[in-house]
């Protein structure tokens, strides 16, 4: 089998704006790759671009997919371990744009062996739950917010914080007022704190009974995270510390975090995920799967990812469901409530509906 040519779109999905303590995104800046060979099949790949994290935005991972591309055509897709080395060597970084090339590659491995994803990599069918953001806003506001998705069938709250501690704190208090103490709150600071804020703002969340707080600081403050684990009974998760199987290393080793956050946009996909998660069953710390704002094409392969990745015990699945105004998605992850599944259809198991591709920008190569 070898690769005959790449489609590349631009795949941008309108969204309500989404806040963060990092910013604001007010459109989905997805791209879509589909990773044609001479044998007639295809795989499928979606990246999200979040450039205050990531630091690629949708126009540098669009400018790559085309030198990608190039690289592949007339090899063997198949050889996934070599194909990534060939980005690998061709530019540092970019791990974002580099999953969507990985995740194409899986789509074509499975749909090569007839298999749903899943399968191919060894893994079963088992419960997800995800639970369902909140963006930063209005303390009441918020509040107003979980308590209609509480009634609505919501299991669990991700809350955005990350701006000053005594306001973050109200937020809690106020989310905790309306919706009570019957459904896990975990929050994520981006980032936000810094050491003194973040011990400031998680012993005053204490006594509201939070899962895990996410990176509560930069990561040049890695080296903190240690003492910030002493001072409050909330459990650290590490995300934007955590790109690789090596950062996993690094952290588990200093005993810096008790869980991890893997995104496929961070770790350039598949292979680099399962090898985070593997890194960090050895230390005994449990991981989550999440993402940027990706479809449900891009989700449906993180669950055919969490299937098959026994130490993935947190579901962080929402991202189409904190604002897209459209889905272009045939096929892809099914949701019923906040209970998420995908169906044993070959490879992924999603495509992009031709009808929403032909409004997109699109290159071939």
């Amino acid at each position: 089998m070898k690769i005959r040519q790449i489609e590349i779109y631009r795949l941008s999905i309108p969204m309500e704006p989404f806040v963060i303590a990092t910013g604001t995104m007010d459109y989905a800046q997805n791209t879509f790759i589909r990773v044609h060979t001479d044998t007639g099949l295809y795989g499928v790949g979606e990246c999200s671009a979040f450039p205050m994290i990531v630091g690629e935005t949708q126009d540098t991972c669009l400018v790559l997919a085309q030198a990608f591309a190039k690289l592949w055509v007339g090899k063997d897709p198949l050889n996934i371990p070599e194909r990534m080395a060939d980005l690998n060597l061709f530019i540092a970084g970019n791990s974002t744009i580099k999953s969507a090339f990985d995740m194409a590659l899986y789509d074509l491995a499975a749909k090569d062996a007839n298999l749903p994803l899943y399968k191919l990599l060894g893994g079963q069918r088992k419960e997800i739950v995800t639970d369902i953001t909140l963006g930063i806003g209005e303390p009441t506001q918020m509040a107003e917010k979980a308590a209609l998705l509480k009634a609505e069938g919501a299991e669990a709250f991700k809350v955005k914080l990350g701006k000053r501690p005594k306001d973050d704190v109200m937020r809690i208090r106020e989310i905790r007022k309306a919706v009570g103490f019957d459904i896990p709150i975990r929050i994520d600071a981006n980032q936000g704190w810094n050491y003194e804020d973040a011990v400031e703002a998680l012993q005053g969340m204490e006594a509201f009974k939070i899962q895990f707080c996410e990176q509560p600081m930069r990561v040049y403050n890695d080296h903190k995270l240690p003492q910030l684990r002493s001072e409050t009974i909330i459990p650290i998760m590490a995300d934007e510390s955590v790109y690789s199987h090596y950062d996993a290393e690094r952290l588990c080793r200093n005993d810096a975090c008790d869980f991890i956050n893997i995104k496929f946009s961070k770790s350039s996909g598949i292979a680099e995920s399962l090898k985070i998660q593997a890194v960090a069953q050895e230390y005994d710390v449990p991981c989550m799967i999440g993402g940027m704002l990706e479809s449900r094409l891009a989700l449906a392969a993180k669950v055919h990812f969490a299937y098959a990745a026994n130490n993935v015990k947190f579901y962080d699945l929402d991202t189409c469901m904190v604002g897209h105004l459209l889905d272009p998605v045939i096929g892809g992850v099914q949701y019923t409530g906040y209970h998420v599944s995908v169906s044993d259809a070959i490879g992924i198991g999603a495509d992009i509906d031709p009808a929403f591709l032909e409004k997109c920008e699109r290159w071939v190569v």
